[in-house]
């Protein structure tokens, strides 16, 4: 095993600079969600160019590639990576700086793919040291609902082979390149967005009598609602709800017709989840109605809460301490971000982890979705490397 894991590290050095180029090629073109189709074709490319077999054109752009070691009937495990961008324009002025205006890999999809490509070079170059096949999962649209990996899992990524778990890494601008983040259980919440059409009777603003004010009645909305979260919530349990849009287009003298609400709930429990959104629905509509007005109510529902397997996050935690020792291994806190990765973790074992990419030294700082994101590229080294020794550890340990 010791052997297998240097020769892995080796093999993360020498194909490096490779992946830092081809993540500086598709961090300069960034795609939206399902638009994915030159990141599609470049990594389709580099799969065949190392005779890797691919299929391609799952849910639209998504890219699924098969590694078959020894004995490939034995076990499979399946790699994730997602490769959508996000629709924001970049303020940094690195060379590899987006060319595609208003679209920005600032949420590092770009180094995962590059991560997977690496790891997928790396395993392929040892695929006669372990016994079973690896299955390599580039989905797009994470960003974007229904979620790239619902669609994937309705196509049947999920079979022929089936995976018997399924390992997913994401950057993490809170870690020092070189650690990781990890947790077990109940991970990342549930996101559900929310549209509220709060209706009226619009008119002069100088006399409300004849009005029925729809401002006012979404103005007692955004409050009222909160009750929800404050007096109805497990206290131990986080829940969110807040609203990030509001479009009232009246006038300072004109009050609107309508007004619309667009926010988001997250929860980390599926049944307060569904209470959640039967008591938004209720209070939106009787409040606005008590107001003389109506509420029309649409909830958009997003991904499921991401829950890490235990008995599989317990081995990625061995695996990674084994690969980069204890003290680059962190155990992690509840996050209340979402990911579609979830729809895989409630198929089958799946554990889905942070990869570290902060160096403040380099000014690599910035948050993620922010205009100036961006990473210590040596984390691609970690990420490739440590994706390959998981999935042969876990090859390995069946």
């Amino acid at each position: 095993m010791k052997e297998i894991k240097e020769k892995i590290k080796k093999l993360s050095a020498e194909f490096h600079e490779e992946m830092v180029q081809l993540r500086r090629v598709i961090h300069a073109n960034p795609e939206l969600s399902f638009e994915e189709f030159e990141t599609s074709a470049l990594i389709s490319r580099f799969l065949e160019a190392n005779k890797i077999p691919c299929v391609t054109g799952i849910a639209q752009t998504g890219v699924v590639g098969i590694i078959k070691g020894l004995n490939p009937d034995k076990n499979t495990i399946a790699l994730r990576a997602d490769m959508d961008a996000l629709p924001v324009t970049e303020l940094n002025q690195a060379d590899y700086k987006s060319i595609n205006q208003g679209k920005m890999h600032a949420c590092g999809h770009d180094v995962h793919v590059a991560s997977l490509l690496g790891a997928s070079k790396i395993l392929n170059h040892i695929k006669n040291e372990f016994q079973g096949t690896v299955k390599l999962i580039f989905q797009p649209s994470e960003e974007r609902y229904p979620g790239g990996a619902k669609l994937m899992i309705q196509e049947g990524v999920l079979e022929n082979p089936a995976p018997s778990a399924i390992f997913g890494q994401h950057v993490y601008p809170e870690l020092d390149e070189g650690k990781i983040g990890i947790r077990g259980g109940k991970y990342m919440a549930s996101t559900d967005e929310i549209f509220l059409t709060v209706k009226g009777k619009g008119g002069h603003a100088a006399t409300p009598q004849r009005n029925i004010d729809p401002v006012l009645i979404a103005a007692h909305l955004i409050v009222a609602l909160q009750q929800i979260v404050s007096r109805n919530a497990n206290p131990v349990m986080p829940t969110v709800l807040s609203f990030g849009k509001v479009i009232a287009d009246g006038q300072t003298n004109v009050l609107p017709d309508e007004v619309k609400l667009s926010g988001i709930m997250r929860t980390f429990d599926e049944n307060w989840r569904q209470e959640m959104k039967s008591r938004i629905t209720t209070m939106a509509q009787n409040l606005a109605v008590s107001m003389g007005g109506s509420c029309e109510v649409f909830i958009d529902e997003g991904y499921p809460v991401l829950i890490n397997d235990p008995a599989l996050t317990e081995k990625a935690m061995d695996f990674a301490t084994e690969y980069l020792g204890k003290e680059n291994v962190v155990e992690l806190e509840m996050r209340t971000t979402a990911e579609d990765f979830a729809y895989y973790a409630q198929r089958i074992p799946g554990c889905f982890y942070r990869l570290g990419v902060r160096n403040e030294k380099m000014g690599f700082i910035s948050n993620l979705h922010s205009a100036t994101f961006d990473v210590d590229e040596t984390c691609i080294k970690t990420g490739m490397g440590l994706m390959a020794w998981m999935a042969f550890k876990e090859l390995m340990s069946k």
